[in-house]
C-alpha cells in the first residue's frame, strides 16, 4: 500500500513563486458554483485536467503543494512549450534526484473552470511512478492555485468536488467548522491527539489530501512523540529520494474539531528517513492528516477565511487497518493491467506463505488479475484480519499457489 505518492520538490517553489502572479482560475459563464465528478485511488483525490486547451489529463488534488506540477516532461513536449529555467534538484549529500522545469503562461482548465496564465513545474520523467502505484494515468498534482481562488468541497462519498466563489458560501447545515491557519500557502490544524501511552498534547498538523496515509506524526518534532510499543516496520512512502522507510502503529484518538477518530494507525518516519514535507519549508510541524483520515467526512476548505467544515459520512465508523496481507503492489505495462509485488514486508501472512519481491499476480480468490485493477487489488489486501486470500502466483515462468489469512499486526 502507498502512504505518501509525493515527497515534491518544496526545494524550488519559493525559488519561483514570482513566476505564478496571473493565477487565472474562474468559474465558466459567469456561475457561482461547479461541481465536477472525481475519482478517489488510495485516499488520493484525482480531478480530470486540460493542459492548454489540448491535453486531457489527470491530476492529484493536494492541499500540500503550491505550485502545480506536471510529472513528466513528454506531455508538454508533444505541446512544444517552451521553459524559462531548468532546475537540478538534489538530495542529501548533494547527489541528483531528478531534472526539473518551469513553463509559464500555461492554461489548465476543469469542467467548468478557465484556468490562464498558470507557471508549471514540469518533471524530466515520473521518477515517482504516480501511474504505477496508484494504478491509474496521473499526470500531475494542483494544489495551492486552486484552493486560494474557490471554496472547495470534498465529497469523498459521492466522489463529487464542488467549487464556490467564496463570496457567495455560506456554511452548510449539519457541518462543523473548525479553525485553521494557512501558512506558506498550505492549511494547518491544532488540535488535540492522544497517543498509545495515554500521553495528551497539542499537536499542529498539515490538512494534506495528497498523503494517503491517516496521520503521521514526527517524533523529533516533539519529545512527547513517542513511537508505540507495538508496531511493525515498513517502507511508509516513496519521494523523490527513494522510498521512505518508518514505523506504523496506533494511537488513542486524534481530535478534529468535535469529532474523535479513535485507535487510529500512524505513521512515524524513521530519523534517518529522508522526509522532506517535514525537514523543508518554513513551517515547523508535528506531522500531517492523509485521507485515510479526510475520507471519512465530507471536507469543505475555506483558505480565505482559514476555516474547514466537516460533517462525517458512512465511512467515519470504519476501522483503520494497516495493509493485512503485508504485500505492496505495483501496475505495470501499458493498460497497467500486470501487478507486480514489490515489498513483502518482513513477518507479514504474505511472508509466511512464501511470496517474494518479484512475483507477479495471475488471479486472486479465481479471478484473473488482469481484469482487476489496483484500487480494487489493494481493497482485497485490506479488507478486514482473517479474510481469506488465494493466489496464484507467476514467479520467473513458474507458477504456483500460495494462500493466507489477512492478519492485523498492529
Amino acid at each position: 500500500m502507498l502512504h505518501r505518492y509525493l515527497i515534491v520538490a518544496f526545494f524550488v517553489f519559493c525559488s519561483f513563486q514570482g513566476y505564478s502572479q496571473a493565477l487565472g482560475f474562474s468559474l465558466a459563464d459567469g456561475k457561482t458554483k461547479v461541481q465536477i465528478p472525481i475519482e478517489i485511488y488510495n485516499n488520493l483525490i484525482v480531478v480530470p485536467v486540460v493542459l492548454n486547451g489540448a491535453l486531457p489529463l489527470k491530476f492529484i488534488l493536494d492541499t500540500g503543494v503550491r505550485t502545480a506540477i506536471l510529472t513528466q516532461k513528454s506531455f508538454t513536449d508533444i505541446l512544444n512549450l517552451s521553459y524559462s529555467r531548468k532546475y537540478t534538484i538534489s538530495g542529501p549529500g548533494g547527489e541528483k534526484l531528478v531534472d526539473a522545469y518551469v513553463t509559464n503562461n500555461v492554461s489548465l482548465e476543469l469542467p467548468g473552470v478557465l484556468g490562464r496564465g498558470h507557471a508549471l513545474l514540469v518533471l524530466e520523467e515520473d521518477y515517482l511512478e504516480l501511474r504505477n502505484y496508484l494504478g491509474t494515468d496521473v499526470h500531475g498534482i494542483l494544489g495551492y492555485e486552486l484552493f486560494s481562488r474557490f471554496i472547495v468541497q470534498v465529497n469523498y462519498e459521492k466522489k463529487l468536488l464542488t467549487l464556490m466563489l467564496p463570496q457567495r458560501f455560506k456554511m452548510k447545515r449539519k457541518f462543523h467548522a473548525v479553525p485553521i491557519r494557512i501558512e506558506d500557502t498550505k492549511p494547518y490544524i491544532t488540535t488535540p491527539i492522544v497517543l498509545a501511552d495515554g500521553t495528551q498534547l497539542t499537536a499542529k498538523l498539515l490538512m494534506d489530501s495528497g498523503a494517503s496515509h491517516g496521520l503521521m506524526l514526527d517524533p523529533g518534532s516533539d519529545s512527547r512523540i513517542e513511537v508505540p510499543e507495538k508496531v511493525v516496520s515498513s517502507v511508509i512512502g516513496r519521494g523523490l529520494g527513494g522510498e521512505i522507510t518508518g514505523k506504523v502503529g496506533r494511537i488513542k484518538a486524534l481530535h478534529m474539531g468535535p469529532y474523535q477518530l479513535e485507535n487510529l494507525i500512524a505513521n512515524f518516519p524513521d530519523p534517518n528517513s529522508y522526509f522532506d514535507s517535514l525537514k523543508t519549508g518554513a513551517t515547523p510541524r508535528n506531522g500531517s492528516i492523509g485521507g485515510e483520515s479526510l475520507s471519512r467526512f465530507t471536507v469543505i476548505f475555506n483558505f480565505p477565511k482559514e476555516e474547514i467544515y466537516l460533517k462525517k459520512n458512512h465511512a467515519f465508523k470504519k476501522g483503520f487497518h494497516y495493509n493485512l496481507s503485508g504485500l505492496t503492489v505495483k501496475a505495470k505495462g501499458s493498460s497497467l493491467n500486470v501487478f507486480e509485488i514489490t515489498e513483502v514486508r518482513r513477518e507479514s501472512v504474505a511472508d509466511r506463505a512464501g511470496i517474494k519481491e518479484g512475483d507477479i499476480l495471475v488471479t486472486i480468490n479465481g479471478m484473473p488479475a488482469s481484469q482487476i485493477d489496483l484500487n480494487v487489488i489493494n481493497a482485497l489486501f485490506n479488507y478486514k484480519p482473517r479474510k481469506k486470500i488465494n493466489l496464484t502466483l507467476d514467479r520467473k515462468g513458474q507458477r504456483m499457489k500460495v494462500d493466507f489469512r489477512l492478519e492485523d499486526q498492529i
